[in-house]
């Protein structure tokens, strides 16, 4: 890797046992394809604004830097889930983080074959009130989006689950879906009971 790694801790107290396990777990990655050229790991500790329940809560943003990408784990603070054990978070974050690694080797190695036309993906949480959600692309990742961006005003009908169509973009914490289509749902109303549930 072209730089060490980069370790992060906010409102927690830096650990070196804990530092010695991301160390660990970037080297398996490493080790896994030899191109990484960065990667910045963030342990937070929510304040108690954010908690839920008794115990300190852990969670973990995994930022790994490949050629002509920016591979990322825990985007979005409500989205990730939490841990009361700090080493239990990390090692979820690395698992997640070697699928989104050997998503992107195959891509690279042809494996994956290209669609022609804007990609698709399906949809897989929506935060109505906050007013945006999270789709997965068809290669695996995990995308934002806004409800301002999903068109024909659909947000409010989309569900766990949906097809979309959606172009991406670049945003202020990387990649992210804009102009969101709600694909073909035949037979599925906005008012069928317990639509949303998943």
């Amino acid at each position: 890797m072209q730089s060490p790694v980069q370790i992060s801790y906010h409102h927690v107290s830096p650990s070196a046992a804990l530092a010695t396990v991301i160390r660990m777990k970037t080297a398996e990655l490493e080790s896994f394809y030899g191109r990484i050229t960065g990667c910045h790991v963030t342990i937070e500790r929510p304040g108690e604004h954010h908690r839920k329940g008794k115990g300190a809560h852990y969670r973990v943003r995994i930022e790994l830097t490949v050629p002509g990408q920016l591979l990322v784990v825990g985007r979005d603070a409500i989205w990730t889930r939490a841990h009361e054990d700090a080493f239990l978070a990390v090692n979820e974050a690395f698992h997640a983080m070697r699928r989104q690694l050997q998503d992107y080797v195959r891509r690279m190695r042809g494996d994956v074959k290209t669609h022609k036309g804007p990609p698709r993906g399906r949809v897989l949480r929506v935060f109505r009130k906050e007013g945006y959600g999270f789709l997965q692309s068809t290669d695996g990742r995990e995308l934002y989006f806004n409800g301002a961006s999903v068109l024909n005003d659909a947000f409010d009908r989309l569900k766990p689950g949906d097809e979309v169509r959606f172009a991406e973009e670049q945003g202020e914490k990387g990649p992210q879906a804009s102009t969101v289509e709600r694909l073909g749902c035949k037979g599925h109303h906005a008012t069928e009971p317990n639509a949303t549930r998943g």
